[in-house]
């Protein structure tokens, strides 16, 4: 078994970040940081797994994307190694 680290799970959350801004809401990271009042550059740390989100900001990416947090969170899971 793999075990958990910070570093899979950042990766992670870039990916499903990614791929949700890209190809459901069709937003750049610019936009994406506009709608959920975030810093414009952090959208490209998040998703290149070099920074962890607080709780709080999932929550406001999540909204800003048009999902439920807990989908966003179900969709990290899917993609940490076993």
């Amino acid at each position: 078994m793999t075990p958990l680290t910070r570093r899979s799970v950042a990766t992670a959350f870039g990916q499903v970040l990614h791929a949700a801004r890209t190809q459901t809401a069709g937003l750049s990271q610019e936009e994406l940081a506009g709608e959920a009042d975030i810093d414009r550059t952090y959208p490209s740390l998040l998703e290149r797994g070099l920074r962890s989100p607080t709780l709080f900001t999932v929550i406001r990416i999540a909204l800003a994307l048009g999902a439920r947090p807990a989908k966003i969170v179900d969709d990290v899971m899917a993609r940490l190694p076993p």
